[in-house]
């Protein structure tokens, strides 16, 4: 969102996941820890909670939670610096204001009121549209979903400002030197608040809700993007993959003991990933092609429009007998598709044959 990059593989990352995070909400109805709250159904795991189940969603589901928002906020901070050098500091705001105070506030909340319907109505059977949006901001209490990661990257971005002259940009870009900086930073930051108040602890006010056990981590993977302004070298990447996919494999059947070594392995498992991520495309997805480039032109709007079509397709397919890997299948494709045939049809500019300026920081 805001200046045009000149780095393809920036581009091509953040819509990979984005289309990740499609797939991790098309996964959450099938998982084996899957449950649902009828009480209040924001209590629930997922708004959208299916009897047919599989374990191997579990480990995909996991495999993204461990790493891919954080590395989301690293690379919302590239670039911050061009970006307010360019525009000046009160029209970058004024930018950030449009981009995302607003469509979080007005397009998240109509969008979370058409997304959680399925939920309201599985839990209660009623179909009154005046008591589900009473229920919506009262017992529910502003139900955010996806659209938390805005709200949240807002707020980084006036942060920022307020300092930002005394950010200097820094050579980060030796692979293991970055690694190791990432891996410090990610246990000081999320190790002893996780063990302290849980790792799945979160807090907010109304629609402006967040992790709290992990919003210093989100924070400090922004400023430390804002401080690269650029990946590791993708020397090596294949080496940086393999390692990533071991220390997830180690993460998900060692029997720990204690939650030292757990959240060791934890931190060393999100770390290597994201580094096995920027090096890998860095390597090589610098190659355009018009499928990617509408992928990417659109990427922000798949975020924020996925997630009514994951639900919906998620709750008419409950009462149908297929596997769960192929209702996720079903659910993934239709909710990507769909919401990337609504944005480009929102904007048409965005099109391969006529692409606007690529979003970045």
């Amino acid at each position: 969102m805001g200046q045009a990059s000149r780095n393809p593989w920036i581009d091509h990352l953040r819509s990979t996941i984005t289309v990740l995070v499609v797939a991790h909400h098309s996964s959450l109805a099938y998982t084996t820890f899957a449950k649902f709250d009828s009480q209040a159904y924001i209590r629930s795991t997922h708004p959208i909670v299916d009897t047919h189940r599989w374990k191997g969603l579990d480990i995909f589901e996991n495999f993204n939670d461990v790493f891919f928002m954080f590395l989301m906020f690293f690379i919302s901070g590239l670039f911050m610096q061009r970006s307010i050098a360019a525009k000046g500091v009160p029209k970058f705001l004024k930018d950030r204001t449009y981009r995302l105070l607003l469509p979080f506030l007005f397009g998240g909340t109509l969008l979370m009121l058409i997304a959680y319907f399925p939920a309201y109505y599985t839990a209660t059977h009623d179909t009154s549209l005046k008591n589900y949006i009473k229920d919506f901001f009262t017992v529910e209490a502003w139900p955010v979903g996806p659209p938390w990661f805005i709200a949240v990257l807002f707020a980084f971005n006036l942060l920022y400002t307020l300092f930002h002259k005394l950010i200097k940009p820094t050579n980060l870009n030796h692979p293991f030197k970055f690694f190791g900086l990432l891996f410090i930073l990610t246990w000081i930051l999320y190790v002893p608040i996780a063990d302290k108040i849980g790792a799945g602890t979160w807090t907010g006010w109304g629609p402006f809700d967040f992790q709290l056990s992990r919003i210093l981590t989100y924070f400090g993977y922004f400023l430390l993007g804002a401080l690269a302004q650029d990946g590791p070298q993708s020397n090596h990447w294949k080496t940086w993959v393999v390692l990533a996919l071991a220390c997830y494999t180690a993460l998900t059947i060692y029997p720990f003991t204690t939650w030292m070594s757990y959240y060791t392995v934890y931190v060393a498992s999100c770390t290597l990933s994201c580094v096995a991520f920027l090096t890998a495309f860095k390597a090589k997805a610098n190659i355009p092609s018009k499928t990617w480039t509408s992928l990417s032109r659109n990427a922000y709007r798949i975020y924020l429009l996925h997630y009514p079509f994951v639900t919906w397709t998620q709750f008419l397919l409950l009462n149908t007998t297929l596997p769960a890997m192929l209702k996720f299948l079903i659910v993934f494709i239709t909710s990507l598709f769909a919401s990337w045939g609504l944005s480009s049809a929102i904007s048409p500019n965005t099109s391969p044959s006529n692409p606007p300026p690529t979003p970045v920081a």
